[in-house]
C-alpha cells in the first residue's frame, strides 16, 4: 500500500456519504500515515440509523430473500479477497496469509448462516390449540467491531443479525477502518439500501450509536472498560446486548506432559496475530519440575521469529498495530523485570520504523504483577511455576476474566477432569482457541454476556414470540 494519502468515504443508506472530516490511517509496519479515513458527523450518524430503520420495514418479511442476499455478499467479498487482503495488511501489520485467512472466515460465516435452518417451532399441537414459538428480528442493530480481527469480527456479528432479519449499522475501530469501508462500498448494489450502513469515527461515533434512540441492540466486541460504559449506556433505554470483551486465558501444563511438545502447541498460538487475540494464551502455570525445560524451548522459538512487514512472504510476525499497545506492552514487561522477572527471550522494542516488539518469555513470575494479572494483548508469554496442583488451579481461577483455558498432558481422562475446574467459557485440552463458526463463543464473568456463533448467535439477534392459536 502506497504512503500516499487515499480517500474513503462512509456507506450509508447504499449510497457514498462524504464526510465533512477526516482522519490519518497508518500502516503499522513503517508508522506513516498511507490514508485518510471520514469520521462520521452526528447528523451522519442519525442518517445511518434513519436509514437501517426504513429498510428495516421490507427486509425482515423475506427470509428467502436475506439467504439470497447473504449468499451474494459471500461471493461478493470472495471475488475481491486479495484487494481486502493486502489492504487490511497495510492497516493492521499482519501477515498477509492471516489477512487472507480472515477474509475466507467472513465469506464462510455468510454462507454458514445463509444456510442454517431458522424456522418457528411448534411447541403443542392438541385438540384445544397450536402454540408456536416465533424468532421476531428487533430492529437496527449498532455493531462495533475491534481492530484486531477488523473483517471476521463484523462478519460474525453482521452476517446473523441480517439473517435474523434486523439491519445494521456498523463501526470499525479507527485503527482498522479501510478494509470495512471497502467491503461497504463492494456491497452497496449486493444488499438492498439501508441494510448495511458503514460509518467510522473515534469514541464520540461510538458512544452516538449506542444511544441512538432507533438502535435495538447493541453488539459489541473490545476493552472491558468500553463495554462496562455500553452496557451502561444501553441500561437507559433497555437495549439488548452482546458484549465480547477481553481475556487473560490461563494455561495449566500438568506434571506428565512433554514439555517440547507442549511448547510447541502454545507457543504457536500465543503469538499469532502478535499476540493480539482476546482467546490466546496468555499465562502459563507449569510444574516446577518442567518449568525450566518448558521456558528454554519456548524461549527457543521465541529466538527463531522473523520480525517484519506483514506483506512480505518471508514475515512470520508483524507489528503491534499501534503504537499505544505497543507501549503498554513495554510498560508491562518492564513492570515484571521491576518485580524481580527473568526475561527469557525478547523484551525489547526493535530499531527502526513500525511499531515492532521482540516475541518475549517471561519467567521467575508470580500472580499479583501486572503482566500475569492483566490482558496484555501483545508477545509477551510469562511463565509461573507451581508445585500443588489445586493451588494452580485456584491461581488460574482467581480472576475477573473468563474466556478461555486449557490443559496440557499425556493423561487425557486426567486433562480433561481438570479442564473442568477451570472457570472459562471456552477450554481446551491439549490446544488452544480452536473455533468454529457453527460453535458458541463465549466468555463468563467480566469476559462478556451473550454468545456469538452458531444458532446462539442467529437467536441473539431475536426476540421470542409466543403465538397461541385456540381451536
Amino acid at each position: 500500500m502506497s504512503d500516499k494519502p487515499e480517500a474513503f468515504t462512509l456507506t450509508i443508506d447504499g449510497r457514498a456519504a462524504p464526510a465533512s472530516r477526516t482522519f490519518d490511517v497508518v500502516n503499522p509496519a513503517t508508522g506513516a500515515v498511507f490514508a485518510a479515513a471520514p469520521d462520521a458527523t452526528p447528523e451522519q450518524v442519525d442518517a445511518a440509523f434513519e436509514a437501517a430503520g426504513k429498510a428495516f420495514a421490507d427486509w425482515r418479511l423475506e427470509d428467502a430473500v436475506r439467504r439470497r442476499a447473504l449468499r451474494a455478499v459471500a461471493d461478493t467479498i470472495e471475488a475481491a479477497g486479495e484487494e481486502i487482503a493486502q489492504l487490511l495488511t497495510a492497516e493492521h501489520g499482519k501477515r498477509i496469509a492471516d489477512s487472507r485467512r480472515e477474509v475466507a472466515r467472513a465469506v464462510e460465516y455468510y454462507r454458514y448462516y445463509a444456510g442454517i435452518p431458522f424456522a418457528r417451532q411448534v411447541l403443542r399441537d392438541d385438540d384445544q390449540a397450536v402454540v408456536e414459538l416465533v424468532h421476531r428480528p428487533m430492529g437496527p442493530v449498532a455493531v462495533i467491531a475491534p481492530w484486531n480481527f477488523p473483517i471476521t469480527i463484523s462478519s460474525a456479528k453482521v452476517a446473523p443479525a441480517l439473517r435474523a432479519g434486523n439491519t445494521v449499522v456498523l463501526k470499525p475501530s479507527p485503527f482498522t477502518p479501510l478494509s470495512t469501508l471497502r467491503i461497504g462500498e463492494l456491497l452497496r448494489g449486493v444488499l438492498p439500501g439501508g441494510v448495511l450502513n458503514v460509518l467510522t469515527g473515534g469514541d464520540e461515533v461510538g458512544r452516538l450509536m449506542t444511544t441512538h434512540p432507533l438502535a435495538r441492540k447493541i453488539s459489541f466486541t473490545g476493552s472491558i472498560p468500553t463495554g462496562k460504559a455500553i452496557a451502561a449506556a444501553a441500561a437507559g433505554d433497555l437495549k439488548r446486548t452482546t458484549l465480547e470483551l477481553g481475556g487473560n486465558d490461563a494455561v495449566v501444563v500438568l506434571d506428565d506432559a512433554d514439555p517440547v511438545a507442549v511448547a510447541q502447541g502454545i507457543f504457536a498460538r500465543a503469538f499469532y496475530n502478535t499476540g493480539q487475540v482476546c482467546v490466546a494464551p496468555k499465562r502459563i502455570y507449569a510444574p516446577e519440575s518442567l518449568r525450566p525445560a518448558l521456558v528454554g524451548e519456548l524461549a527457543e522459538l521465541a529466538r527463531t521469529v522473523k520480525l517484519g512487514d506483514g506483506s512480505r512472504p518471508d514475515t512470520q510476525m508483524g507489528p503491534l498495530n499501534n503504537p499505544a499497545q505497543r507501549d503498554r506492552v513495554v510498560e508491562l514487561v518492564e513492570d515484571a523485570v521491576a518485580h524481580g522477572a527473568t526475561v527469557a527471550a525478547g523484551g525489547k522494542v526493535v530499531d527502526g520504523p513500525g511499531f515492532f516488539y521482540e516475541p518475549t518469555v517471561v519467567t521467575d513470575i508470580f500472580d499479583g504483577v501486572r503482566l500475569v494479572d492483566e490482558e496484555q494483548f501483545g508477545p509477551v508469554l510469562p511463565v509461573i511455576g507451581y508445585t500443588d496442583l489445586d493451588d494452580a488451579i485456584a491461581r488460574a481461577n482467581n480472576t475477573k476474566f473468563g474466556l478461555g483455558s486449557s490443559v496440557w498432558g499425556t493423561d487425557g481422562q486426567r486433562a480433561a477432569a481438570v479442564a473442568e475446574r477451570l472457570e472459562a467459557g471456552m477450554t481446551w485440552v491439549n490446544g488452544h482457541g480452536a473455533t468454529t463458526v457453527d460453535q458458541p463463543f463465549a466468555g463468563i464473568k467480566w469476559s462478556g454476556i451473550g454468545v456469538e456463533n452458531g444458532h446462539w448467535a442467529l437467536e441473539g439477534f431475536t426476540e421470542l414470540q409466543v403465538l397461541h392459536h385456540a381451536k
